[in-house]
């Protein structure tokens, strides 16, 4: 066999090529739209390599961008790979102390931001080492000095045609993101070529996401989270026609695009959801969208509640499970044709896990005794391998602790495997909940609360009790107009959980607050209410 290399200049090319005429759109942050086709996007990505090749980028240098989901920022996502240099995605949703920590971390070189995110630049940019700030001017205003103008960057590289690409091999670094740092400081995780094109063959395949050129594609996660999930990658690839939305990520606005571009598969965290469930609920009928749409949900679990909600507006969500480290999919949640046979009952508690692994992910759950069954009973932390999981941290030797000696990376979700091969995240282990000695799953109980139909969302921690050792305490955001009691909020859960299993208290909020990646932020909750069960009874 021909020792051909699996790197990003094909997929650029082959788009050129094959699915030139293919659309991009793009909502700008005036909520006009921006569209041109994937030839337009070819030409300008090699213009950005060709202009960092020009501004003195090496290979292996790091280009930060802090930039929303566009198409200049999917130029980026090609451009500065084929020019040999490292894509690293900062997260505009940390603390800017913790943007500049991380950039300064990765060593970028260069770095290219939105001009809407100027405000945000400034608030960090005298700790940031970088030697030229890019500047993508989306609003059309002119460029303040002493930043580079985007669009006069790559035009000053000349024309793309004479482009020719570095020597590239496939397990040369294409890109890097760093986790949310919930438990200590962010750590750096760096892809191969190799590893993002298996990635985005995976995801394109029909029971993972069934991503194909029919598609109308829309990217909600951001660009700045774990690669978009391999989006743009996976949709250049197979030659899609991708829509962005920019800076708006309302229900409203995210509908608008969708009936408007005809959107045929959407991917997002389940907050997006939430929104645009509650807006379809609100308003039925008013929406028209496409027959058959798709959405997939990651970055925490999609309750039952959820996947019966939007089902019930035609919208199919396919529930995925994946990390920083895992690039990020790792499994995704299709039915097996035996298991439609099943009731509708039982099709959703099986859709409500996250999955079975997708080829050349391997997944175990390892407990105290060792490696634990495939019974859908026994818990331990979920440990995985493949050819895009990460291997170690970049620049951090001290993260060893996350890898088994037998090359396994340990996720620190603890999860179940049923006899089917699906996997359940019951919790994280920072997350679980001991009382009286035994596990209570946090999530299991967020996801039954949230099924009520008072609540609006809901989260669930352990609070120190004087004898128990922790005992759950229910967070929950209302429903407008709604009313609820710590026992008909237990009558409710009676028939699914153990009486012990019972939060013992329940707290209303307006909301519940996030990390950047859109999870409940629960080590906040804990320290708020640490002091709520200190005299407090057992239930």
């Amino acid at each position: 066999m021909m020792n051909y290399p699996l790197t990003l200049p094909h997929l650029l090319e082959r788009a050129r090529l094959i699915h030139g005429s293919a659309e991009i759109v793009s909502r700008m942050p005036d909520k006009s739209l921006h569209r041109y086709t994937y030839d337009d996007f070819v030409r300008r990505a090699k213009s950005l390599a060709k202009a960092l090749i020009q501004a003195g980028l090496r290979k292996g240098d790091r280009v930060g961008t802090l930039m929303w989901n566009h198409y200049v920022h999917l130029e980026a996502y090609f451009g500065i790979p084929v020019s040999g240099g490292v894509l690293h995605t900062l997260n505009l949703r940390l603390h800017p102390d913790e943007i500049a920590y991380i950039a300064g971390h990765a060593e970028d070189r260069f770095l290219i931001v939105d001009d809407v995110l100027l405000p945000l630049l400034k608030r960090f940019e005298d700790k940031l080492r970088v030697e030229k700030i890019i500047v993508v001017p989306l609003t059309g205003q002119p460029v303040p000095e002493p930043y580079t103008d985007y669009e006069a960057f790559i035009a000053g590289a000349g024309s793309p045609d004479d482009f020719e690409y570095p020597d590239l091999d496939e397990q040369d670094a294409l890109g890097m993101c760093y986790t949310s740092g919930t438990t200590g400081r962010p750590k750096g995780v760096v892809y191969s070529h190799r590893s993002m094109i298996l990635h985005s063959f995976a995801c394109a395949m029909t029971d993972t996401m069934g991503l194909s050129i029919k598609d109308s594609a829309m990217p909600v996660v951001p660009m700045f989270h774990v690669n978009a999930w391999g989006l743009p990658f996976t949709l250049t690839m197979v030659g899609s026609k991708q829509v962005y939305p920019g800076p708006h990520l309302d229900p409203v606005s995210l509908l608008e695009l969708m009936q408007h571009e005809q959107v045929t598969f959407a991917a997002g965290v389940p907050t997006i959801w939430f929104g645009i469930l509650q807006e379809l609920e609100k308003n039925p009928g008013h929406w028209k969208l496409q027959d058959g749409l798709r959405t997939a949900v990651g970055g925490s679990a999609a309750p039952e509640s959820m996947l019966r909600g939007m089902d019930r507006h035609g919208v199919r969500v396919i529930h995925a499970w994946g990390m920083t480290e895992t690039a990020p999919v790792g499994t995704v949640g299709i039915l097996k044709p035996h298991l439609l046979k099943r009731s509708e009952d039982e099709q959703y508690a099986w859709r409500a896990k996250q999955g079975i692994p997708v080829p050349f992910v391997e997944i175990r759950v390892v407990g105290e005794n060792g490696e634990a069954p495939w019974d859908g009973k026994s818990m331990g932390e979920l440990e995985v391998r493949g050819p895009w999981v990460a291997a170690a941290y970049h620049n951090l030797p001290d993260g060893s602790d996350s890898f088994t000696e037998d090359g396994w990376f340990r996720t620190g979700d603890v999860a179940t495997i049923d006899e089917e091969g699906y996997m359940k995240i019951t919790d994280r282990t920072k997350d679980l909940i001991k009382s009286g000695g035994e596990w209570i799953s946090s999530v299991d109980l967020e996801n039954a609360i949230m099924a009520h139909p008072a609540v609006k969302e809901a989260a669930v921690v352990g609070i120190s009790h004087p004898k128990w050792q922790e005992r759950p305490l229910a967070v929950v955001v209302k429903k407008e107009g709604a009313d609820l009691t710590l026992e008909g909020l237990h009558a409710f859960l009676a028939p699914k959980f153990a009486k012990w299993w019972l939060p013992d208290e329940m707290v209303f909020v307006d909301e519940i607050p996030r990390t950047s990646a859109g999870k409940f932020l629960k080590s906040r909750l804990r320290e708020e209410y640490k002091d709520l069960y200190s005299g407090g009874s057992a239930s």
